[in-house]
């Protein structure tokens, strides 16, 4: 094997599954944003809603579901009137809190305020 044939193997080794995963889900606008939100406690939809600016109503209830599918958020009927439906972090979601204080401080460090992608990040 010459030394291209070994950076292009290098280059094009797949990408671990874990990892595809994780961004199948958090790839998805709004979701990091939501788990983000009922970080310190549950919530629900309405102040969900409220915390998350520019989220949509469906767009929410989209993203809560995803997340109560994969076993990170759980959802609770609140018996009315009026009838409220709360949201909360199972252990795998709080679970999530010290990756996502990682992203924040890299954030901090690398990404200009405005939320823009930084020169050396732009193809």
């Amino acid at each position: 094997m010459t030394g291209s044939d070994e950076h292009t193997e290098q280059a094009c080794k797949r990408v671990d599954d874990g990892m595809a995963r994780v961004f199948g889900l958090f790839g998805k606008r709004w979701t990091g944003l939501v788990v983000a939100a009922l970080m310190e406690h549950g919530a629900y939809f309405a102040d969900l809603r409220r915390a998350i600016p520019g989220i949509s109503e469906r767009m929410l209830s989209d993203r809560l579901a995803e997340l109560a599918a994969t076993g990170l958020v759980v959802r609770k009927v609140d018996e009315g009137p009026p009838l409220r439906v709360s949201y909360r972090l199972t252990e795998a979601g709080r679970a999530l809190e010290p990756a996502l204080k990682e992203l924040t401080r890299w954030a901090e460090t690398y990404l200009p305020d405005g939320g823009g992608c930084p020169e050396q990040f732009r193809g």
